[in-house]
């Protein structure tokens, strides 16, 4: 009888012995699964285009729901509302953000804020040199609790006579930023394109900025390629240049919630189910700055 009970708890000594040596699901490597809730991982750094959008429908939805207890701050103008109105019909909603406000939203699960830079400081299409200031201001302000930025060029801040100035100064901007807030991640936005390819409406100059961005943050940073998305990777074109294809242009088909239907063929605004698929594109750009 002795030797049955002693036989019993060894067997019970290292059944438990088993038990806890079994990895724990959440402690695996497997990308979809949670690795950590809120908590901020690496990051990978590279270029998210067409591609970001399966990639985002391939996580799951745990996964996906960390973007929301991240601080981000998005700052931009009539482009980047129709990008945000695309993000709220995928269920991930940006939080308004006006002058004077913080980007604390993370505790409660609202950690995206999205800002248009004339609500924020006044400062109309136009003036790229000005929205840099503006949302140095801004992060700097939030350096303490922010932790994703975005910032987004409008299709009239850049044109041939101002790109390479228009660079100078946002790499500038970015340098500073890095500097007092060594853990800040960036998703830096390729400039939107209109729908002219006409050389006074700038969609070359745009390309170049865009280029520039990916071949100077893509080993640091994530880079949102916002160009690659309209243009259908360059299908959408006219004598080398890229120009945003009908089918995510705002139209009588398919018109933008925010800003209607384009009347000129110099804008380049997009359409609400092109906004909500090319929007994917953008929270798979976040939540890699974060992972």
């Amino acid at each position: 009888m002795k030797k049955i009970l002693l036989l019993g708890a060894l067997m019970g000594m290292l059944s438990c012995s088993s038990t806890s040596e079994t990895p724990d699901p959440d402690n695996t490597n497997n990308p979809s699964i949670p690795t950590g809730g809120n908590v901020m991982g690496k990051g990978q750094p590279g270029v998210v285009g067409t591609a970001g959008v399966p990639d985002w429908d391939k996580l799951s939805t745990s996964e996906k729901g960390r973007i929301m207890g991240w601080n981000t701050l998005f700052l931009h103008q009539s482009v980047g509302q129709d990008l945000e109105e695309g993000c709220k019909a995928n269920g991930y909603p940006f939080d308004y953000y006006g002058k004077g406000d913080k980007t604390d939203g993370a505790a409660s699960g609202k950690g995206l804020k999205g800002g248009i830079f004339v609500d924020v400081g006044g400062i109309p299409n136009g003036n790229p040199s000005e929205k840099i200031r503006v949302f140095r201001e801004n992060a700097t302000r939030n350096k303490d609790v922010l932790q994703i930025m975005i910032f987004k060029f409008g299709y009239a801040d850049i044109m041939d006579d101002n790109y390479e100035k228009v660079q100078t100064e946002y790499k500038a901007m970015i340098d500073a930023l890095r500097t007092q807030a060594p853990s800040l991640r960036f998703v830096h936005v390729t400039p939107p394109l209109v729908y002219s390819t006409s050389s006074y409406e700038g969609n070359a100059a745009k390309m170049k900025v865009g280029q520039w961005m990916k071949d100077t943050f893509k080993g640091t940073d994530v880079i949102f390629d916002l160009q690659a998305l309209e243009a259908n990777d360059g299908s959408c074109q006219q004598s080398n240049v890229w120009r945003i294809c009908p089918d995510n242009r705002n139209s009588s088909a398919d018109p933008s919630d925010v800003n209607g239907v384009d009347t000129s063929d110099g804008q380049g605004h997009i359409g609400k189910k092109a906004g909500q698929r090319i929007s994917k594109a953008l929270l798979m750009s976040i939540y890699n700055a974060g992972r």
